[in-house]
């Protein structure tokens, strides 16, 4: 992934997420809804998300060292991580503010002004949260594409809000404006538990999809139709970083020359199908049964700590 352009697309969402709350906030107080607060606040947390996002990204980008040999990517996952616990605190938020209009119903003024203002910023949400998702998917990034999984949470957010109001204006129901913020807030809460999910699963090390792991198996096929073995295959995923293992059998009379020329051929292959992938192979005889006594990770564990 370049650090670069992924930070120049989290850029592209703090300026938007500036612009919209302007725009909602003052869509909020020409008309008094309660719905377009909650509007207007959940694209504060956007913004807060962004920056914090912008860190992420730069961090993640520093090369490994001493103390991280195998680079800073997860620091992605902390910036997803925050953003799920900002998305439930602006749900709050906004159902703390809605149940006390519940009970006290307040007249919406300037509906036509405060619509367009709150229409315009869905527009910008809109066309950014589609650009971020193209780019998170191609660039691998996971808060990219949680940023813009937020923006989109944010336009369908917006969406009900507006139909919310024009449904107050045409039938004088004022008690439907803070139903629907109260509606919103549930939203949020589901859009921030889905990104806690996909957060702790790459945390705790999940595995290449499994048509990336298929890809990799297919590209040993041919070497196993030539008497070559391979087990042990462990694969990770670290924020855009992947990282795949596996022991490479060969027959016990090769040359060391021969094995390595094969390891690099194999690393290769798997490195041009996916890019940016970390790959570690271990060579073994295939005569010898040990060689096959170490399949899993538990029983290497074993092995090595008899």
């Amino acid at each position: 992934m370049s650090a670069k352009s992924a930070r120049s697309y989290i850029v592209l969402s703090i300026v938007a997420a500036s612009v919209t709350i302007a725009l909602k906030a003052s869509a909020y107080f020409l008309t008094g809804s309660v719905g377009l607060l909650s509007d207007a606040l959940e694209s504060c947390i956007n913004l807060i998300a962004a920056l914090v996002g912008f860190w992420a990204l730069s961090f993640a980008a520093k090369p490994p060292d001493a103390e991280h040999a195998f680079g800073h990517s997860k620091a992605e996952y902390f910036s997803s991580g925050l953003e799920s616990a900002l998305i439930m605190v602006a749900a709050v938020s906004i159902a703390i503010a809605a149940w006390g209009r519940l009970f006290d119903p307040q007249p919406i003024e300037q509906v036509g002004l405060g619509l367009a203002l709150s229409l315009a910023a869905t527009a910008i949400n809109g066309g950014v949260a589609f650009v971020l998702l193209r780019a998170g998917r191609r660039l691998r990034s996971i808060t990219l594409r949680a940023d813009a999984h937020h923006l989109l949470t944010d336009v369908w957010t917006s969406a009900g809000v507006v139909i919310g109001i024009l449904v107050v204006k045409l039938t004088g129901w004022l008690v439907l404006d803070p139903i629907i913020a109260l509606i919103v807030a549930a939203n949020i809460i589901w859009a921030g538990f889905q990104l806690l999910r996909e957060t702790g699963s790459g945390l705790l090390d999940r595995s290449l999809p499994a048509h990336e792991q298929q890809m990799i198996m297919d590209r040993l096929i041919p070497y196993q139709e030539n008497g070559i073995q391979f087990h042990a295959l462990l694969t990770r995923v670290a924020g855009s970083r992947r990282f795949v293992s596996f022991h490479v059998l060969v027959p016990g009379d090769w040359t060391v020359q021969q094995g390595h020329d094969l390891c690099e051929e194999l690393e290769l292959s798997i490195a041009q199908i996916l890019p940016g992938t970390h790959i570690i192979t271990h060579l073994e005889p295939l005569e010898d049964p040990t060689s096959w006594a170490d399949q899993t990770l538990e029983r290497r564990d074993e092995i090595q700590n008899p």
